[in-house]
């Protein structure tokens, strides 16, 4: 996407006239617009903004108020279309490279803007990111108990022409299986972390792992062509490898059989150390500690490499329980977790963000600089008073807890005001279809609670929201909508929304919720 969106701006800078820096008349098209006032006359030029969402572009307009006649404010994103989804076009890439001031959201959804930026004519413009602007307020994506959340393991996509066959001397030495480290408890925090990661308590969690890593076997020694189990020992011989694909990441599984056994050793065993073979080697992959996956049985290779969620995990003899709870903690996962975009559903996010941006606008236009202080003031005052009735809302209610049957962007409004809540998807989730488990669950909670009402947001169908009810004992809950500001349309700006019309329309539902 990134060389997509380059070339297309080579080729719209070249078509650009140089006048075009603010100097054309307003659009007509279909992006919300806001010109007041004649257009400057001589070598003066309007003030061009634009905004990607419709709070920025809201918090702009109302700072601005009577005095931004010289400004030309534009709404990116104003055909319903919400951030997540959202690309530009050739069009929207030309009005951000010449505009004076930019405003968008800094998450995920955004990394085209670095291309966009990069390619600017303006490279005086003012560029304002809203997490940038939050810092330290601004909160990592949250997966809550019952969550739809898919695990990303961090293993490299394997193709199938990658893989290469593998002799059992690539597992040669002594080994020992993770269960003793689990036990001893040095796993502790590394379980902790996924508990919450999963959105389940800690025993939950640490029982998943117990039976994932169960094995028969405490300690192994692997030579080049043979496995002695402690009780039992065989010569295997390789019978071939079969690519596994799932949720959490591709993996080969190499089978062998054994060929001389003494005592009970198993006929079936296959290794998986995400390696695809010919060049693997244990020490150098991926800076890990040596460790690998093995599973054995007496049916076939088949029903080996069909097992779920059943992996016995075995690490080298000689490491010592604080190296193995260190490799795990560092196994797969990303350092820094995904921000949660929607800052804009916090009023006093929203107070935050009005105070720098006034600041920003009198830097861009000094002559209207203490007017656009004196609006963000009174502006802030009004935000601050809906705050207020919403905490008074939650005080006086009898219910705190909210359930989605939906994506669920509130955080940022919920953590304000000490609400609790259960959803199907994260707010920044793709994921359209939930599990039966979440399903279920959600029905249960809703059991639980004795919730009359569940809800969703302003762009769902009502389809996860309308199966959970289904799946209640009453199978009487209302379903409520709670507007998120992600598909707000130029003809809503046209008919008068605003960010505080829609949070007070919210604030009704949220009492509707919450009674």
């Amino acid at each position: 996407m990134k060389k997509v969106l380059s070339c297309l701006l080579a080729v719209l800078l070249l078509s650009l006239p140089l006048s075009a820096c603010g100097r054309q008349a307003p659009s007509t098209g279909g992006q919300a617009q806001q010109t007041s006032g004649p257009a400057p006359s001589g070598n003066d030029k309007k003030i061009s903004i634009v905004a990607t969402t419709f709070p920025q572009y809201d918090w702009v307009r109302q700072i601005l108020g009577e005095e931004g006649k010289d400004v030309e404010l534009t709404l990116l994103l104003d055909d319903g279309v919400d951030l997540h989804s959202y690309q530009p076009t050739m069009e929207d890439i030309a009005k951000i490279s010449n505009c004076d001031m930019f405003l968008y959201v800094g998450g995920e959804s955004d990394a085209w803007v670095d291309d966009a930026l990069a390619s600017a004519t303006n490279k005086d413009m003012i560029v304002i990111s809203l997490l940038e602007v939050l810092g330290d307020q601004a909160k990592e994506e949250e997966i809550v108990e019952g969550m739809e959340h898919t695990h990303e393991h961090g293993h490299e996509e394997i193709l199938p022409q990658d893989i290469h066959d593998r002799s059992l001397s690539d597992w040669k030495g002594s080994w020992t299986t993770i269960e003793k480290t689990l036990e001893s408890g040095e796993l502790d925090d590394y379980i902790a972390d996924q508990a919450l990661e999963n959105g389940v308590d800690f025993d939950a969690q640490k029982s998943v792992y117990a039976q994932r890593w169960k094995s028969n076997f405490a300690a192994l020694t692997i030579a080049d062509t043979s496995i002695d189990f402690g009780s039992a020992s065989a010569d295997y011989k390789y019978i071939g490898y079969k690519l596994v694909e799932s949720d959490q990441g591709d993996s080969v599984w190499y089978g062998f059989e054994a060929e001389n056994t003494v005592g009970d050793a198993p006929r079936y065993v296959a290794f998986s150390d995400h390696g695809a073979g010919e060049t693997h080697d244990h020490e150098d992959d991926h800076d890990e500690l040596a460790h690998y996956h093995m599973r054995y049985g007496n049916e076939s290779f088949e029903a080996l490499t069909a097992a779920e969620d059943w992996s016995p995990t075995f690490f080298s003899s000689d490491a010592e329980g604080s190296e193995i709870s260190e490799a795990m903690a560092g196994h797969g996962h990303d350092d820094e977790g995904e921000l949660d975009e929607h800052v804009w559903l916090s009023l006093k996010n929203a107070q935050a963000i009005c105070t720098y941006l006034s600041g920003k606008l009198g830097s861009l236009d000094s002559q209207n600089s203490a007017a656009y202080t004196a609006n963000a003031k009174a502006y802030n005052a009004e935000l601050a008073g809906l705050d207020a009735a919403y905490q008074s809302a939650v005080d006086a209610a009898p219910c705190n807890v909210l359930l989605f049957g939906d994506r669920f962007p509130f955080r940022y409004l919920v953590d304000d005001y000490g609400l609790e809540y259960y959803a199907a998807f994260s707010g920044c989730s793709a994921e359209t279809e939930a599990s039966f488990e979440t399903i279920v669950f959600l029905a249960n909670k809703a059991n639980e609670l004795k919730l009359h009402d569940l809800m969703v947001i302003e762009t769902s169908d009502q389809s996860i929201a309308k199966t959970i009810i289904e799946n209640t004992q009453d199978k009487n809950q209302g379903i409520l909508v709670m507007d998120s500001m992600q598909s707000v349309t130029a003809k809503d700006v046209s008919s008068g929304t605003t960010y505080l019309s829609v949070m007070e329309n919210n604030l009704a539902v949220l009492k509707q919720a919450l009674a």
